[in-house]
């Protein structure tokens, strides 16, 4: 019968100690198991490489390991206990974040309880159970960083997303750090392990696009929740080198390697377009309606703007014989350079949310021309979810804002003037700043371009209103 060299039996053992076995004496009985078997195929003829790699085929390539974690399982107490909470935390946390998706959706009572819950489950329980398990199959130094960076990023990004959807503080800061925590810890820990890997030489290039795709994914999410610049053209591009270049590339190599030709892996590759193009096509959907969702209610306020403005100059038209026309005519100039002073506040925010830091936009398209004053094509803002225009012009005590609270001051000054105390009280709120300013903590709350813009709205269909009642009372007093 052949027997093995000292180089074959060696070949041997760095192939189970790739395989991160690490059992006591376990390695040792794999070794001689696997060299038995060896010199058992040699004897029809085959050489030690053929007859290696049929061994190896019979096992499979997770053989070894999953010999590994049944030995486990069998003879570690504190192994075979971690095992049984990490599966069933993690099918208990799955399912209920799944309710709590169908419940949020439907508008049931009880959904943000099971989030939160599952959400409980999968960073506190099934995250920690999840490394201790990989510790104690692996016991590898090496991957220690690996699995704790995976840990710490998971958990802080299921925390923030349950945050975010909760609508609790901190939610930003949560998901930003979990996104530092992926890009600078976890995505360079996976790719330094799987570039160490020497069974994976061939696929080093595809490792490292891999890594520099999901890096952009990671940016571009953090950015498309935060609502800063650029989220669009990172989503894009990291998106398109993993599913244009680093998936093809990745199957073809894998493909390659006859071990990898099987249903599992034919089902996985499936798996992957079947599910994640149409994920991406509702993604671009969901989002053109979130955006649309905005532009229907600012619209639907320049709608009632026109409706509010033709309304009040038909009924100061109407009154063209009555001595109260010269003080209607002076109520509606009033009213217009008010008008004026939140148009140009509007500019303002728009032109500073287009432009570069300290250079605004010269707008074009942005705003056009009516016969009832300048109205915001939103749909033509490339950044409608800017924070700085509002943090820098509308926050409390700045500039612009002082200004439309005197413009207002000066307007209801003028009002009370011309209408009875009982009148003017019923409609002298609308005239107040802090009815669509409310007070903003700058450390902590951010309103994007579309909000502020949308509070301007509200503030210039609050004047129309007031204006269309003082009209009425002064119309009645005159005529009496």
């Amino acid at each position: 019968m052949p027997e093995l060299t000292v180089s074959n039996i060696e070949c041997i053992r760095q192939d189970v100690i790739r395989q991160e076995i690490c059992f006591s004496h376990l390695a040792d009985e794999l070794v001689d198991h696997l060299c038995c078997d060896v010199e058992n195929e040699m004897t029809g003829g085959l050489s030690f490489r053929d007859a290696y790699r049929k061994v190896k085929d019979s096992l499979g390539h997770r053989r070894l390991r999953e010999i590994q974690e049944e030995t486990l399982y069998a003879v570690d107490t504190k192994y075979r206990n971690m095992k049984n909470i990490m599966k069933i935390s993690a099918i208990a946390g799955t399912i209920m974040i799944g309710f709590a998706a169908l419940f949020k959706i439907m508008h049931w009572p009880g959904a943000g309880i099971m989030l939160t819950l599952g959400s409980l489950f999968l960073a506190f329980v099934f995250m920690p159970s999840a490394l201790t398990v990989l510790w104690k199959e692996t016991h590898s130094g090496k991957k220690l960083f690996l699995y704790i960076s995976a840990f710490i990023t998971a958990m802080l990004f299921i925390a923030g997303v349950t945050a975010k959807v909760q609508h609790w503080p901190m939610a930003g800061l949560i998901l930003a750090l979990a996104s530092v925590s992926g890009i600078f810890a976890f995505v360079p820990a996976l790719l330094f392990a799987k570039l160490k890997d020497q069974d994976n030489r061939s696929k080093r290039i595809v490792y490292i696009l891999g890594a520099a795709g999901l890096i952009c994914c990671i940016m571009g999410l953090l950015f498309k929740i935060q609502h800063w610049p650029l989220a669009t053209i990172l989503l894009t591009v990291g998106s398109a080198v993993i599913f244009f270049a680093v998936f093809p590339w990745y199957t073809r190599l894998t493909w390659r390697e006859e071990r990898n030709v099987s249903a599992r892996f034919i089902f996985m590759v499936a798996g992957m377009i079947i599910l994640m193009l149409p994920v991406l096509m509702l993604n671009l959907s969901l989002q053109r309606n979130f955006d649309a969702g905005y532009y229907k209610h600012h619209e639907e306020q320049q709608a009632l703007f026109d409706y509010r403005f033709r309304s009040n100059q038909s009924l100061i038209n109407h009154c063209t014989d009555s001595s109260s026309l010269p003080i209607l005519k002076e109520l509606n100039d009033k009213t217009s350079e008010l008008i004026t002073v939140i148009n140009n506040t509007e500019a303002r925010l728009i032109a500073e949310a287009e432009g570069e830091p300290g250079a605004p936009a010269v707008l074009t398209s942005q705003i056009a021309e009516t016969g009832t004053g300048p109205v915001i094509q939103f749909k033509a803002l490339d950044h409608p979810f800017q924070t700085v225009p509002f943090s820098n012009f509308l926050m409390n005590d700045s500039g612009l804002r002082n200004e439309l609270a005197a413009a207002l001051k000066k307007y209801s000054d003028y009002l009370s003037g011309q209408l009875p105390a009982d009148k003017f009280e019923m409609y002298g709120k609308l005239l107040e700043t802090s009815v669509y300013l409310p007070e903003i903590n700058p450390e902590t709350d951010r309103i994007p371009l579309i909000t502020g813009l949308h509070m301007l709205e509200l503030m210039k269909n609050g004047i129309l209103t007031a204006e269309s009642y003082a009209i009425e009372v002064i119309s009645e007093v005159n005529n009496q």
